[in-house]
């Protein structure tokens, strides 16, 4: 039987507000809670207070480059030489996207395929007032880009908030550049907060909502109803090209690492390393591991000497957990990863044999290796015009290589080169040339190096192998 409370310990409050606070959600316990509008009044109620805070820290990043001309059938015309000349003129490729300025100094949060092979980045603010940019720091794999701007003030900002505090329903805003019509906002809930698996990029950990997301507003800002930065708006799903209330954000705690990254100096987003590879479990693997459905992170592979043999995990681990939080996919377990700092301390709850066991382990900066020197491919050969180097497993984190950290990939291709023109990536992992095993950089430089016409090589992409023979 429930002790009543004494005289002095029941609030003040007739039965009309209580009943009141009910139906409006909730009695009021001191703690933030969520409602539905209630009443004529409050159904009027405005976004524009929260707009005209945010508005002027989202801008348009303007991105541009040259490109080579498609070469035309009458160059080897002496007629149309005379007049025109041999040379085409390059032909400038422009994009435009949106940005949030995140810090008062100038640093501009946007998407890597706004800014993607650009050559000059402009960003324009609401205002009108347009600044050249640098690019501090990129990573196709997260599909985020950090901008430096430089100024005579502060510029305006918008705080970065705790994407992992957002729950399906609640309010946001959407702020953007749309098909370049002018800045725009648009307000809508949040759909889903954990989509994985939708081909955007490798990053799997997203933020779905239905305010109206179009071409142009990708690097835009997911604002909620404390005008903090949720998120950074990045793609749609749509079969005609606009939106149809199904759009993609990058969560903002994944942002806050990454322009900590840069506001460290570094030019790309370095991961927090365990030395641990990860696979999904299926719903066979979950029958014959006792779970009751296919959830968690199942370990495949372990390095030596990393963190994650140091704590014990074993191959065949199922991880459960991170730091009191259900993993339910690997996509998810990467993504609690990469937003704690490196030198963090983590607990992980492991399935194994039945049992859950909890571990604890630190976060690490991936070794480098023995050989981190890297080597550009000169001569004739398919190869040319790639740079090179040995694999590491900070190297293999760079270049978002799975599996074991062994053998020669490719770090970077000079676009104008015979390596791109064949179709060469950053990632490759050269295995052998005209039958010579390829076991250092400077290994591959010689094999590409010989005279000769003929070209047999194998090269392992995304797990793939693939193998060709050319003659060049």
């Amino acid at each position: 039987m429930a002790l009543p409370l004494k005289a002095e310990e029941t609030p003040a409050q007739d039965l009309g507000s209580i009943l009141t606070d009910l139906l409006r959600g909730g009695l009021d316990t001191g703690e933030p809670h969520r409602r539905l509008p209630f009443g004529r009044s409050e159904m009027q109620l405005s976004f524009a207070p929260l707009v005209a805070e945010t508005a002027p820290a989202v801008v348009n990043v303007y991105a541009s480059a040259q490109v080579s001309a498609r070469p035309s059938p009458f160059l080897s015309d002496p007629f149309f030489e005379h007049f025109f000349g041999q040379q085409m003129p390059p032909r400038v490729q422009s994009s435009l996207g949106s940005g949030v300025i995140v810090d008062e100094s100038g640093l501009v949060v946007t998407n890597f395929h706004v800014i993607r092979g650009a050559d000059e980045v402009k960003v324009a603010m609401s205002d009108g007032r347009e600044f050249a940019s640098t690019i501090l720091l990129k990573d196709e794999s997260l599909d985020l880009a950090v901008l430096k701007i430089e100024g005579d003030q502060p510029f305006p900002t918008v705080g970065i908030g705790d994407s992992d505090a957002l729950l399906v329903g609640d309010l946001v805003l959407a702020i953007g550049n749309p098909f370049g019509v002018g800045q725009t906002t648009t307000s809508g809930i949040v759909s889903a907060v954990a989509r994985t698996h939708i081909g955007i990029s490798d990053f799997g950990f997203f933020i779905q909502t239905d305010a109206a997301i179009n071409p142009g507003n990708s690097g835009g800002a997911l604002i909620n109803m404390a005008g903090e930065l949720v998120g950074i708006n990045t793609a749609i799903y749509s079969r005609s090209g606009g939106s149809i209330g199904i759009g993609f954000a990058i969560p903002a705690n994944m942002v806050r690492a990454v322009v900590a990254s840069a506001q460290g100096g570094s030019d790309f987003f370095e991961r927090p390393w365990i030395g641990a590879n990860f696979e999904a479990v299926d719903a066979q693997m979950a029958e014959a591991l006792g779970m009751p459905r296919p959830t968690g992170a199942l370990v495949s592979d372990i390095y030596p000497g990393s963190p994650a043999e140091i704590a014990g995990m074993r191959p065949g681990d199922v991880v459960l957990a991170m730091n009191a939080t259900r993993i339910e996919h690997p996509d998810a377990l990467d993504y609690r990863l990469a937003t704690r700092p490196i030198g963090a301390e983590i607990s992980l709850t492991l399935l194994r044999q039945g049992e859950e066991i909890p571990v604890a382990l630190e976060l690490m900066r991936a070794p480098e290796g023995a050989a981190a020197a890297e080597v550009v491919i000169e001569g004739n050969s398919p190869f040319a015009g790639a740079k090179v180097a040995a694999l590491s497993p900070r190297l293999a984190q760079r270049l978002r290589v799975a599996g074991r950290t062994e053998g020669v990939a490719i770090v970077d291709i000079d676009r104008s080169s015979a390596a791109a023109q064949f179709g060469f990536q950053p990632g490759d992992i050269v295995r052998d040339v005209n039958g010579i095993a390829i076991d250092s950089a400077e290994t591959l430089a010689r094999a590409a190096g010989e005279e000769t016409r003929w070209w047999r090589f194998t090269i392992e992409r995304n797990g793939q192998t693939f193998r060709q023979v050319l003659r060049f």
